[in-house]
């Protein structure tokens, strides 16, 4: 059964803080992958999920065999598979553009997700938000505008990125508590790894070279395979734990620790660095999301004093 939800802020927010430090390490991982190892984006993502599989395997085992029972199999199978794309358009994004870019453009997936809550669930969202996304969204283009002269369409895939991962979000409030966060990261893994054998064998058949089957080049290349699903089961496993412990709209405004993740390794490892029209579209990005994080805040606190004692 999932753990009860405990109260430990500060553990929370250091959880929170140190994953999203570590967590642009996988998509490091996945350019150096596709730069050095001439592997395909498609072939780096199956082994992220196959690995992501086969490293919390044994930890299942260990806890029980009542970790194979999910209540919602299939649901969490879909939720696999909808990641396993998202992770896709993202490795995709990082064989070609600067890591701290694609992280900049795929941070509109706060903005995403309060419209479709807004839009499908219910949610109301006041002007101020609004204005808000609209604001993201602008500074998003600042920093699209130069990469898709130089990129393409391949600029794009960050967003694509974020609507899947905005639906993979909404799959995770559907299945709720029904299944524990172990169960849920090895079901994912496996439905991941299906999804993209599927996509590796289609897409090889049509002859896209961002989908060619391919085998690690070197021992490294297998290591770091390896370390990628781990940390993509672990760290995920340990981001939910962070949630276990402190709400939402505290630890929300640390996701964009991963731009300064990304930021530091893209310069050390490939040598990119932001210009500055991408820092203010940077700053746009991630002084819109805390807004709307704020104003959240606001609103839960107000609902609060509203209900009657």
């Amino acid at each position: 059964m999932p753990q009860p939800i405990s109260d430990n802020p500060l553990k929370g927010i250091a959880i929170m803080a140190g994953c999203m430090i570590v967590l642009p390490v996988m998509d490091a991982i996945a350019k150096y992958m596709a730069t050095f190892e001439a592997m395909s984006p498609a072939q780096v993502t199956f082994y992220r999920f196959f690995f992501q599989f086969v490293c919390l395997l044994p930890l299942a085992i260990l806890v029980g065999r009542q970790m194979f029972h999910a209540r919602r199999p299939w649901m969490n199978l879909l939720r696999g598979a909808i990641h396993a794309a998202a992770s896709l358009m993202f490795f995709a994004a990082v064989k070609y553009m600067p890591l701290a870019d694609v992280f900049a453009i795929y941070f509109v997936e706060p903005f995403m997700l309060t419209m479709m809550s807004a839009l499908f669930l219910g949610d109301r969202v006041g002007w101020r938000r609004w204005l808000a996304i609209l604001v993201g969204f602008g500074g998003a283009m600042i920093v699209i505008q130069p990469s898709y002269a130089i990129f393409g369409w391949t600029a794009l895939l960050p967003v694509a990125c974020a609507f899947l991962y905005t639906l993979y979000l909404f799959l995770n409030r559907a299945i709720g508590d029904a299944d524990s966060p172990l169960v849920m990261q090895v079901m994912a893994g496996l439905g991941g790894t299906c999804f993209m054998a599927i996509a590796l064998a289609v897409g090889s058949r049509s002859g896209q070279a961002d989908f060619v089957p391919s085998l690690p080049a070197s021992s490294l290349g297998l290591v770091l395979l390896i370390a990628l699903g781990s940390i993509s089961g672990y760290m995920h496993l340990l981001v939910v734990r962070a949630f276990r412990m402190a709400p939402l709209s505290l630890l929300a405004p640390f996701q964009y620790f991963e731009i300064i993740s990304a930021t530091v390794l893209g310069y050390a490892l490939f040598g990119d660095f932001p210009t500055a029209s991408k820092w203010l579209g940077i700053a746009i990005i991630v002084a819109s999301g805390l807004f709307i994080i704020w104003r959240e805040r606001v609103r839960t606190k107000q609902l609060e004093q509203a209900r009657p004692a």
